[in-house]
């Protein structure tokens, strides 16, 4: 009989609590602000760095998962008698972290020819950031411990990555600018003519495909946004940073105009919020399948 695990990174903002809860394998970023190193998830909350964000005079820095967490991982999870092991990455066009793990994968079967026969290693690549891929993560882990196989595990994976789309507003435009979501010309312009860009990632890539004037057109632009885009009674998640109220607001909005809550409210963690900005509301819904 197949034993499963699920393993992802932090990017997918998978909080420890439900990591633990759900049997996930969580591999931590490294997160850079003030000259002081931090293990995303580890060493302090959201709202903890938010605050730090809030009061540092540099722009926080995000630092990949290395190769050799991967092998740790592998080796661990080999020894405990794992023999399907599934890892979920970040978006590949936007971090290294999808290409170590498989420079890993093949370190390990170098390491230990007999295990080829013992044990799979699938890597797949979300094309995605925060819970648009730590969501099926989750349910991957649900799914394994139901006694589901890796094939239909990984099936169940790959179709809802090839729907799902996270939509976005950051406040604060200057990490956006930075992590070149939005260029500093156009941040520039939004700051001074008080607009606030919707940033939609598919695929991938990501683009600016709205513009809101003032704040009070977030909330029902990104309510539209899941009314057009989002497949009828399929799980969508809000995310949210350190703005509560906006949150609560956009939760009642979106369930009021689509009939159902969301599955879950996530709380962007440290390296998200550093590309992003600690200041964001944003949904991850499941739209039509593209490939």
């Amino acid at each position: 009989m197949s034993k499963i695990k699920i393993i992802t990174d932090s990017a997918s903002d998978i909080d420890v609590k439900t990591a633990e809860e759900y049997g996930i394998c969580l591999l931590p970023f490294t997160v850079l602000i003030d000259g002081k190193e931090y293990t995303d998830g580890v060493d302090l909350t959201p709202d903890e760095f938010y605050e730090k964000m809030r009061t540092s005079s540099e722009l926080p820095k995000t630092s990949q998962v290395k190769t050799e967490q991967f092998t740790e991982c592998f080796e661990k999870l080999y020894a405990e008698g794992y023999t399907e092991l599934i890892y979920i990455s970040i978006c590949s066009t936007g971090s290294s972290t999808y290409n170590n793990a498989l420079k890993a994968k093949e370190l390990f079967f170098n390491e230990h020819p007999d295990a080829k026969d013992k044990v799979n290693i699938t890597v797949i690549d979300s094309f995605n950031y925060t819970f648009t891929y730590g969501y099926p993560a989750v349910e991957a882990a649900a799914k394994a411990a139901r006694g589901c196989s890796a094939d239909e595990i990984t099936a169940f994976i790959e179709e809802w990555l090839c729907c799902a789309e996270v939509h976005f507003v950051s406040y604060t435009l200057e990490y956006v600018r930075k992590s070149g979501r939005i260029s500093a010309g156009a941040a520039f312009m939004g700051e001074l003519l008080g607009l606030k860009p919707i940033i939609s990632i598919i695929d991938g890539e990501s683009k600016v495909t709205d513009k809101v004037r003032g704040e009070k057109g977030i909330i029902p632009k990104i309510t539209e946004i899941a009314k057009n885009n989002m497949i009828p009674q399929t799980p969508y998640i809000l995310l949210e940073g350190s703005l509560p109220d906006e949150s609560a607001a956009l939760k009642k909005e979106i369930t009021k105009a689509v009939g159902y809550p969301p599955e879950r409210v996530v709380k962007i963690g440290p390296t998200i919020a550093s590309h992003a900005g600690p200041k964001v509301i944003g949904i991850v819904l499941k739209g039509q399948r593209r490939r």
